[in-house]
């Protein structure tokens, strides 16, 4: 490169600080981050606080490379053509290239009084919001709707926080994971005194404030209620003009590369390769980050970047601070048998909570240090093999 290129990278969770750190490894590369916050957000610890067992905030000092700017701010469109971001304040970022990475959000409820009464936990102001009506009823019966990973973690931090808690599931407690180990959580669960209601009968119909009602008619008492079900990307792609998939998440070629244009790449929740929707999730958030920041790399030095298949190892979920449950998965994200939970459980999830900040760290502060593909490698042979191993190790 004999000029400066300027990279905007649109959100700051974890693909997005992966892929803005890695790109600061070529000097002529200057990297913008735009982020609604001006801390780094814990999403996989968002349940901690507000339970008020942990925090989830990082200072971006500790880890952005020295490189990157940082704007406060939200993105409101994507002028493609134009090769711009305007921001909600009217601020315009112009790029040469882009990497999208805006994450997601709890989706929007579509039940009776949940938007009113109900309170969900999948950002930072909403995991505040929770703490403080919590904090102001010590002795509110807590209700979470929700039977994946977020609604059992939450209700078991709260549970062993001394609340009493009631989870519903709406149909099959953690679904994704092996029969034996939703077993295993079950029992936790209930060691824990969390009441839950499970099968299709259990599925909420309306939100009061006095708690929820259910699809049989039961009625389930609750001052303070939880809404974690599943998540949504948001709406810039498609309110910008470019090609999404029904859920709202950017179209992507299997180099992450937009279909509708080769100067945007894109990484985590907010984005479908190859029409092939993979669970939102932390675990492949960092490694499509890397990549995704590999295929600016190549797209600027005029190379074809290396398509990436992105693959599961494993499964964790923690259930309050002293167990938790860790479960081996194949690269296609179906469960095996082999787990470790209990104690062993715990560790194991807390290491890998520690370890997405530590890597992040130690990218910022060694920009390509981090071996989550082949993307590296196959660039520097001038790409065209598929990278076949773009796969999140635990560490």
């Amino acid at each position: 490169m004999d000029k400066r290129v300027d990279v905007v990278v649109i959100g700051g969770g974890y693909a997005g600080v992966m892929a803005a750190d890695r790109l600061t490894r070529e000097d002529r590369v200057a990297v913008t981050l735009v982020n609604p916050r001006p801390v780094f957000v814990e999403r996989i610890r968002l349940h901690q606080r507000a339970a008020g067992t942990g925090e989830a905030v990082v200072d971006f000092r500790d880890v952005l490379a020295p490189g990157v700017r940082l704007v406060v701010g939200s993105a409101e469109r994507i002028d493609a053509p134009g090769r711009r971001v305007v921001l909600e304040d009217g601020t315009e970022l112009h790029y040469d290239h882009l990497v999208y990475a805006v994450g997601s959000s709890t989706r929007a409820p579509d039940v009776p009084g949940a938007a009113e009464f109900a309170l969900a936990i999948s950002s930072l102001d909403q995991a505040d919001r929770l703490r403080e009506a919590l904090r102001h009823a010590p002795e509110a019966r807590v209700v979470v709707v929700g039977g994946g990973s977020s609604g059992i973690e939450t209700a078991a931090e709260l549970a062993e926080a001394g609340r009493a808690v009631r989870l519903i599931t709406g149909g099959v407690l953690a679904p994704s994971l092996h029969p034996r180990t939703r077993r295993a959580i079950a029992r936790r669960l209930q060691k824990m005194g969390v009441a839950v209601w499970d099968g299709a009968d259990a599925r909420v119909t309306e939100v009061t404030a006095a708690g929820v009602r259910l699809r049989d008619g039961r009625t389930v008492a609750g001052e303070v209620v939880v809404w974690a079900v599943g998540f949504a990307a948001p709406r810039l792609a498609a309110r910008s003009g470019l090609s999404t998939d029904a859920a709202g998440r950017l179209r992507t070629d299997e180099t992450l590369t937009s279909i509708d244009d080769e100067r945007i790449v894109a990484a985590g929740d907010a984005m479908v390769a190859s029409d092939t929707p993979r669970r939102m999730s932390c675990q492949l958030a960092g490694p499509l980050g890397a990549n995704a920041a590999e295929a600016v790399l190549a797209h600027v030095h005029g190379e074809a970047p290396a398509p990436v298949t992105p693959g599961f190892v494993a499964q964790c979920v923690s259930l309050g601070r002293r167990d938790g449950v860790f479960q081996y998965a194949h690269a296609d994200d179906t469960a095996s048998a082999l787990r470790a939970t209990g104690w062993a459980g715990a560790r194991i999830k807390e290491t890998i909570c520690r370890g997405t900040v530590t890597t992040l760290v130690r990218e910022a502060r060694r920009p390509g240090s981090t071996r989550w593909s082949t993307a590296d490698r196959t660039r520097r042979q001038r790409i065209g093999r598929t990278s076949t191993d773009a796969i999140a190790t635990v560490r």
